[in-house]
């Protein structure tokens, strides 16, 4: 049986909605339907959707291996640079840290693989909040997704909450 994990992550600083991290994320084995979606967002570049593994540091990538996604068209030069350098930096130390931390399993490193749609404001103009909220938004979501969190029951209990974006 193929299991899948599925994790959501937002995190805003106050109200600077410029830089807001908004995380989707789904986690599983590489010969199941993760590793799927994961081997189709690198095979499948469009035009302002350009997928990329998630490195560390150079020819460092993070494991399990990661692709970074982009949730909206990237239509100007400093938002591609956003996405290629502090978003997938931070999204690829948020997966080796919760390796670390023990949330992802070391032992399901090579096993597993990430595909972790990442949100970039046209709007966004701080590369070190832009790191620290993709930071933050992926462990949450990393963690939310393995430990299975909201529960339905959390759900139906908030679900009158207002949205940060009404």
């Amino acid at each position: 049986m193929s299991v899948m994990y599925v994790g959501e992550g937002l995190v805003i600083e106050g109200s600077d909605l410029d830089n807001v991290a908004h995380i989707d994320l789904l986690i599983g084995p590489k010969d199941g339907p993760v590793g799927v979606a994961f081997a189709n967002a690198l095979a499948s570049q469009t035009a302002g959707h350009t997928n990329l593994l998630a490195v560390v540091s150079p020819n460092i990538p993070a494991k399990p291996a990661t692709v970074t996604v982009t949730k909206v068209t990237m239509k100007k030069s400093a938002q591609v640079m956003q996405m290629f350098g502090p978003a997938q930096a931070a999204v690829a130390r948020a997966v080796v840290d919760s390796v670390v931390e023990g949330v992802l399993p070391k032992a399901e490193a090579e096993n597993w693989v990430i595909v972790c749609g990442v949100f970039i404001a046209p709007s966004a103009n701080d590369n070190k909040k832009i790191y620290k909220n993709n930071y933050e938004a992926v462990k949450l979501a990393i963690k939310n997704a393995i430990q299975k969190s909201p529960s339905i029951d959390e759900i139906i209990a908030k679900k009158d909450t207002p949205h940060p974006f009404e």
